[in-house]
């Protein structure tokens, strides 16, 4: 039968003192055997060689558990040891294995988000990845991997499935920039959903969108939907441009000082779709005017 390496190193220093106990009872016995011989009966030295070899005995054999049990500890503590790095790597290998099954469950999700876009969209639209941005104040930008040879032309809408993103403002071949929506430069016209108020939707950076011309006298509250008017030609009606987060009557002015949340978030942007159905200019449109 095959030895276990495991116990091959608690086994050895136990069995050299093993040996060396058992080589000194021999010496001992051997010891009280002559005495006994040449003596002929039980004497006084008989009885102080028996009380010796017994309470030797007794010590070696309470050393031997000592150090048997200790031995066996250290070996026990050394496997566990092992066993604990073999468990923690186990844990690291399931919790990157997990890490990547989230990854796929969330891009599974986002696929079949834009999936439905796709199918339920009244435009065509052409999906292009994003794969630089322009992190400038007054003009932030995005680029993305489709250009002329794709049939795209400045002025093209940008959406996802969430809402609108921006225009399209310059084009390459393969290539194209574009304008986003919360840009301080541009502007978008809009409707309140609920009671079709307008206004001018003006970008305001990482703080979402101001929404600028709405008299005191509108009913206009935090949780308020904004989509665009569809005035222009540019961008289609009714699609989702933020909600209202905030709105400030102040005693001077004829307007309402109102904070909107953008629909999209643009600081996580991958892939969006640009509306091959518009093409126009955007030096023609006036609600998304770069410069204003």
């Amino acid at each position: 039968m095959k030895q276990n390496k495991k116990d091959t190193p608690r086994r050895a220093p136990l069995l050299r003192f093993r040996t060396v106990l058992f080589l000194f009872v021999c010496f001992l016995v051997g010891v009280v055997v002559i005495v006994s011989t040449v003596g002929g009966r039980f004497g006084l030295f008989h009885q102080f060689t028996l009380e010796t070899i017994g309470n030797a005995q007794s010590i070696l054999t309470s050393v031997s558990s000592s150090i048997q049990t200790v031995w066996g500890g250290y070996v026990d503590l050394v496997d566990v040891r092992r066993d604990n790095e073999r468990l923690r790597a186990l844990i690291d290998a399931k919790d990157e294995e997990l890490a990547r099954y989230r990854e796929a469950y969330r891009t599974y999700l986002r696929l079949q988000e834009e999936l439905e876009f796709r199918q339920n969209s009244e435009f065509p639209p052409l999906t292009a990845r994003v794969i630089g941005k322009d992190p400038s104040l007054r003009f932030q930008t995005i680029i993305v991997d489709r250009g002329a040879n794709d049939g795209v032309t400045e002025g093209m809408v940008a959406l996802t499935s969430r809402g609108i993103v921006g225009s399209v403002i310059h084009v390459s071949f393969n290539y194209s920039k574009i304008l986003l929506a919360n840009a301080p430069s541009s502007a978008i016209d809009v409707i309140i959903q609920k009671n079709r108020v307008r206004g001018i939707l003006k970008g305001a950076g990482e703080n979402g969108f101001t929404l600028e011309y709405v008299l005191k006298k509108e009913n206009v509250a935090a949780g308020d939907r904004i989509v665009t008017a569809g005035i222009g030609g540019l961008f289609p009606p009714g699609k989702p441009v933020g909600t209202v987060v905030d709105v400030q009557r102040e005693e001077r002015g004829m307007f309402l000082i109102i904070q909107v949340e953008p629909a999209v978030d643009f600081s996580r942007l991958e892939f969006v779709f640009l509306n091959l159905s518009l093409a126009q200019s955007l030096e023609d449109q006036a609600p998304f005017a770069v410069g204003g």
